[in-house]
Order: structure tokens, then sequence, then C-alpha cells
């Protein structure tokens, strides 16, 4: 890959990953009601969980989508149910009380899994597949795949931070559940392109 379109492919995976999606939204609720180091697990699970997504697309999962169009339906409908499922759960993280915060954080395991249901992470992935590793080889594939697991990280890094940033404004049990409900509704709200498009 020449520099010219490395450059070109990191800063695809920039705007791709720092810009508002699912998982920025998670991680910045994330960040308010459990901090930056109980959130490095999903941080890491996102970070190195699409980037072996985008490898496993470019080395020939983006052929299924091709050959057999009911896959992309399957993986929608599929994709909006655990979407549903997190809005619950980030609705649900602050206790009535809120004296502590409910929930856990989700886990490396559970954040790296989450890119296989995510909407964004699938565009990205085909995106990038296409745009830069279009020969469906290995080492362009690992390639974009590791450059996207560089980039990811700190950018996602900056949402569980700005989160950090927000927990000291929301102390009060009712603003934090306001914020919980918030980003919940965000996060429904980013199917809708989803949901057109089906």
């Amino acid at each position: 890959m020449t520099p010219d379109l490395l450059v070109a492919l990191a800063t695809y995976a920039l705007v791709t990953s720092i810009t508002p999606g699912p998982n920025n939204i998670m991680l910045l609720a994330s960040g308010v009601n459990f901090g930056f180091r109980r959130s490095l697990p999903h941080m890491l699970g996102i970070a190195l969980g699409h980037a072996f997504m985008v490898f496993v697309v470019g080395v020939g999962l983006v052929g299924v989508f091709i050959n057999f169009p009911p896959a992309r339906m399957v993986l929608t409908i599929v994709s909006i149910l655990y979407m549903l499922w997190l809005a619950w759960k980030i609705a649900h993280a602050a206790p009535p009380e809120g004296i502590t915060t409910g929930g856990r954080p989700l886990t490396f395991l559970q954040a790296a899994a989450f890119q296989w249901v995510n909407p964004k992470a699938w565009i990205m992935s085909l995106g990038a597949v296409t745009l830069y590793a279009p020969g469906q080889e290995w080492g362009a594939a690992a390639v974009v795949a590791l450059v996207f697991a560089m980039v990811n990280l700190p950018s996602v890094s900056v949402w569980a931070l700005a989160g950090v940033g927000l927990r000291r404004l929301l102390q009060r049990p009712i603003l934090l559940r306001a914020f919980n409900y918030t980003m919940a509704v965000l996060l429904l709200l980013s199917l809708i392109p989803v949901i057109l498009d089906s």
C-alpha cells in the first residue's frame, strides 16, 4: 500500500471512528456511569473486535452479502434487536435511588461481539475493504485492519473521557437518569437509517 493510500485509509478510519455512532454513544454513557478505567475493556473490545471484523470482511465475508442477499436482512433484524436490548441496558444503568451506579460496563468480549451487529461497524468495514483492499487479499486486509485498530482506540477513548468529564455534572440521580435515557434514545435513533435502508 502506497504512503498516499495509507494516509487516505487512516483519515477514513479516523473520521468514521470518532464520529457519533452506537459504539461512541455507549462509551459516553459508560464513561459517565463507570469511569474511564472500568470502561477500558469496552474500548479495547471495540478497537480489536472491529479490526478483526475488518480483516474477516476483507478476506471474503463481503462475498456472502453479494452472493446471498437474504443474509443482509438477517443481519439487520439481529442488529435491531440487539440495539434495542442495549438501549434498555443504558436507560436502566442508574438505579432508582441513584446512590450507586447499577449495572456493569460491557466486557471486552461483549464489545467485540457487538461489532458484528453494529450497523455503523458494518458500513465502516465494507467501505474500508471496498476502497482500500478490494482484491480480498490477506495482506491488504491485514493492513486495513491494523490501521483501524491503531486509529480506533484513541478515537473511542475520547468518548469515554468525555463521559468522565460529564460525570461531575451528573451527580444528582435525576440528572444521571435523564442522561441515560437520552443516550438510550440516541442509540435508538441511530437505527433509523438502518430501518429506512432495509
